[in-house]
């Protein structure tokens, strides 16, 4: 087993900025805020005393591993006898604080519910302004991490309402662990070793996996040689494997627990066989 890490060129944060930009942007011109500024700098009194448009500050202040959604999982590869576990990425949140200036109060209650309307809109932000990157960009309006009393103290700004605004994306990792020629088969002969060689018993061991129409495997299905009344359930991975198997040409079944079933044949001693199985709904749906 070899372990290889190769830390792949990142710009997600700086991409999923410019997203916003263009974004926010687009979707203000839409509606009469044109000439808005997009500043993503800590909203300081001295960066507020220097401003001379109205301008949405979107001011990164968290970065934290994602509680919510499904957990990611390594993926699988296959090719010239050798198998690589990819790592899976990792979800994080971005949580910025959302204001918008202006010079008068109104037009930055007018300006901060325009914004507030887009971000809500977007649950998941478009294709059009994504960065590779920033794939599965997933968005919320959140609560604030911490007092925005304290927030403001902590930015040298005077206090301002504000939108929490939580960004998820999938940060990628780079390392691969690849393995040798996974092992499918195996024989084993039984007998007297002052015996005849009529008296050797010689029984095989052979495996293989089960997998959908897309590549996934298939975990928990059952698996069957009914010539020989042997069964066992593939593992999580798809891998299953039996033991002690008579050699010649026998029936292999398989049903997984959603319905859908499988038969083909396998020889043994062999290399083992691979299984793709159709679903039941695919299946009668032809």
């Amino acid at each position: 087993m070899v372990r290889t890490v190769d830390v792949p060129l990142n710009t997600a944060i700086a991409d999923l900025d410019e997203s916003l930009r263009t974004l926010l942007r687009r979707e203000l011109g839409r509606h009469g805020f044109e000439g808005v500024d997009v500043a993503f700098d800590a909203p300081s009194k001295e960066w507020s005393g220097r401003l001379t448009v109205p301008t949405v500050n979107l001011f990164l202040y968290d970065l934290r591993q994602s509680t919510e959604g499904s957990t990611s999982v390594a993926t699988e590869q296959r090719g010239n006898g050798n198998a690589i576990m990819v790592a899976p990425p990792f979800r994080l949140d971005l949580t910025y604080a959302v204001t918008a200036w202006a010079k008068a109060v109104q037009d930055e209650h007018r300006l901060l519910s325009q914004v507030l309307a887009i971000l809500f809109s977007y649950g998941q932000l478009p294709a059009d302004v994504l960065s590779p990157a920033t794939r599965g960009a997933d968005t919320r309006i959140g609560r604030p991490r911490e007092g925005k009393a304290d927030f403001w103290t902590a930015v040298d700004g005077d206090y301002k309402a504000s939108i929490d605004y939580v960004v998820s994306i999938l940060v990628e990792s780079g390392t691969t662990i690849t393995r040798g020629p996974e092992v499918r088969t195996r024989t084993v002969r039984l007998g007297q070793s002052d015996g005849p060689p009529s008296t050797i018993d010689e029984f095989h061991g052979f495996g293989g996996t089960i997998r959908d129409e897309d590549g996934a495997p298939v975990g928990n299905a059952w698996v069957v040689l009914p010539e020989l009344g042997q069964w066992t359930a593939s593992e999580m991975n798809g891998r299953f494997r039996f033991a002690r198997v008579e050699p010649g040409t026998h029936t292999l079944q398989v049903r997984t627990i959603g319905g859908g079933s499988r038969e083909t044949t396998v020889s043994v001693p062999g290399k083992g066989v691979d299984v793709v199985i159709e679903s039941a709904q695919r299946a009668s749906s032809k």
